[in-house]
């Protein structure tokens, strides 16, 4: 029993030291710096933020594009 305890132990301590390495690294690196740049870094003139483009065939006057995310939005992201 003790040693199924000390190796619960060891992985728990090997886990959270893990963690705690990873969250290191990314304040060492700015990871963590600028979360609205990497979430429309998918954007691109071929689709625009806001804009709805993937349709299946035939819905295509399903989907409205919503001009209203484009006119709060900068384009860095921050809200006018």
């Amino acid at each position: 029993m003790t040693l199924t305890h000390a190796t619960i132990w060891l992985f728990m301590l090997l886990l959270g030291g893990t963690a705690v390495a990873a969250l290191v690294w990314a304040f060492a690196t700015n990871q963590l710096r600028d979360f609205q740049a990497g979430a429309t870094s998918i954007f691109d003139d071929d689709e625009p933020i806001g804009e709805m483009t993937d349709t299946f065939p035939g819905d295509e006057a399903m989907f409205q594009s919503d001009q209203s995310i484009q006119r709060n939005l900068r384009n860095d992201g921050n809200e006018e």
